[in-house]
């Protein structure tokens, strides 16, 4: 199965994964391919404990285009 996945980067420096599909599936690591390795585990396990309690083991997410004039963006710049 494939899922879709977000890594981002905290403010302590540690990448957060979390997997959107399924609810409460989040990992982290040291390193951008550590989150992803650990999420991978996490979604396994996830899958497994949702099965076990009988809950939906995903929602459903979609993908919706929005249009977003250039004078809406704003920047912000990091020190």
């Amino acid at each position: 199965m494939k899922f879709f996945i977000t890594v981002l980067r905290d403010e302590d420096g540690v990448y957060v994964s979390e997997c959107p599909s399924i609810p409460g599936c989040v990992s982290q690591g040291q390193t951008e391919d550590e989150a992803v390795e650990n999420i991978k585990e996490a979604i396994i396990a996830c899958i497994k404990v949702r099965s076990k309690e009988y809950m939906d083991p995903f929602i459903n997410t979609r993908e919706i285009d929005i249009e977003i004039e250039e004078d809406e963006i704003i920047i912000v710049e990091e020190d």
